[in-house]
């Protein structure tokens, strides 16, 4: 090979080099408008929704953001974000469940009778509670499937007897309270994850990205196809990283980050796995996006259906148990009031559709964020609970219409 064939060869590798590097970088934000463009937002309205309520009710009480009012926020997100993890999978296959508040309630009857007031052990107590959420979830699937009743009316009847249940059970006194010294009490109101573990998990999400960055690379490599490099997954690792750390650092000049809270994260993490990494969540998106399309593909929608029910049911009485802890007491006001509305919210304002096929085990994370944000900085500002109600319905129906339109720009730009 002669010296100027080299010499140009160089140059071109070279060129090509700095094609990638630009497409990496400059390719990824390109691609990213494109997205909002055409209607799919993601995570961003929520996002950018809690850099609002935090900006606003800072600036009203300090308090606010102050370390120890945030551990208490997520202490008591906890509880809400589990209903809200089993109400995402439903609304994936564009069903709902009215039931869920009821069924935690229920739930937490069922351990303070078992365990209070019967003497069985804790964890037999917790299982009986799931039992029933599971064997709940199983009739609202088989009504759904069997006799094709909306889900709608199959949960609304489940509403009501689920709380004629709860406070069957109860009896007269209509309360039990929870031994204030137990695991289960101390889990809901006081543990805390140890500093030095809190700060190696907030590693944990940069790390597998790089890994996963990697192995995509080499597989992509190995097939003979461009890959974009490195630059953009170091620069995503490295932005997720800083900002997990600095959450850390934070809760810590407080009491730290809860376990409780912690393990509502765990099962995010899981049911998002669950959800991109499975042939049962690719299902899930299929179902909910063409039903019929996805029978003829020899996808079990009936199976599929019931798995969204009995996943919902059971994340409403681990919900209840959750609760219990947090309150230590099971009482005939458990799962009432506003309960249905925060956990249908979470998911709805986090960015799972009520249409159906689009939604994330995360959107249930970031809207509880943003219901319990509201609902925690209303009450240090000393307002009514109704101002809570008619602001937390207000951006209910502000995220609900953003999805619509979202849907809308997506069908015409051919991403629907």
């Amino acid at each position: 090979m002669s010296h100027d064939t080299k010499s140009l060869a160089a140059q071109l590798d070279r060129a090509d080099t700095r094609v990638r590097h630009d497409e990496g970088i400059g390719g990824e934000v390109r691609a990213f408008i494109d997205r909002v463009r055409s209607g799919d937002l993601g995570m961003l309205p929520v996002i950018v929704g809690l850099l609002l309520i935090s900006t606003v009710f800072s600036t009203l009480n300090p308090v606010f953001l102050a370390p120890n009012n945030l551990v208490n926020l997520l202490f008591d997100a906890a509880a809400v974000g589990f209903i809200s993890l089993g109400v995402v999978c439903v609304l994936l296959l564009g069903e709902i469940d009215l039931s869920i508040g009821s069924m935690s309630g229920l739930a937490s009857a069922v351990i303070g009778v078992l365990w209070v007031n019967t003497g069985l052990p804790l964890p037999l107590a917790i299982a009986g509670a799931l039992l029933a959420g599971a064997l709940t979830g199983f009739v609202y699937g088989n009504l759904c499937n069997r006799f094709e009743m909306p889900s709608f009316v199959a949960t609304l009847a489940g509403l009501l007897a689920l709380l004629g249940m709860q406070l069957y059970i109860l009896g007269p006194t209509g309360s039990i309270n929870l031994p204030f010294t137990s695991s289960l009490v101390r889990f809901g109101q006081i543990m805390i994850i140890p500093a030095w573990l809190a700060f190696t998990l907030a590693l944990v999400p940069g790390a597998v990205m790089i890994f996963s960055g990697l192995r995509t690379m080499r597989h992509r490599s190995a097939a003979n196809l461009s890959s974009g490099g490195m630059t953009v997954v170091l620069i995503k690792a490295a932005i997720l990283t800083a900002a997990l750390l600095f959450i850390v650092y934070y809760l810590e000049q407080g009491r730290g980050v809860p376990w409780m809270f912690g393990v509502f994260v765990l099962f995010v993490v899981i049911l998002d796995y669950a959800l991109t990494r499975t042939q049962w969540g690719r299902s899930m998106f299929a179902v909910g996006g063409n039903a019929e399309a996805a029978r003829r593909a020899g996808i079990n929608v009936r199976r599929i259906r019931l798995s969204a029910f009995v996943l919902c049911s059971t994340f409403a009485a681990l919900g209840g148990v959750f609760s219990a802890a947090r309150l230590a007491s099971a009482s005939q006001q458990a799962g009432t009031g506003d309960v249905n509305l925060n956990a249908i919210a979470a998911a709805v304002i986090g960015g799972t559709s009520l249409f159906g096929g689009r939604g994330s085990a995360w959107s249930a994370l970031l809207g509880v964020l943003v219901i319990m944000a509201i609902s925690n900085g209303l009450t240090l500002l000393n307002l009514s609970s109704s101002l809570r109600y008619m602001i937390t319905g207000a951006v209910l129906a502000v995220a609900v219409i953003v999805d619509s339109l979202a849907r809308r720009s997506r069908a015409s730009h051919g991403r629907a």
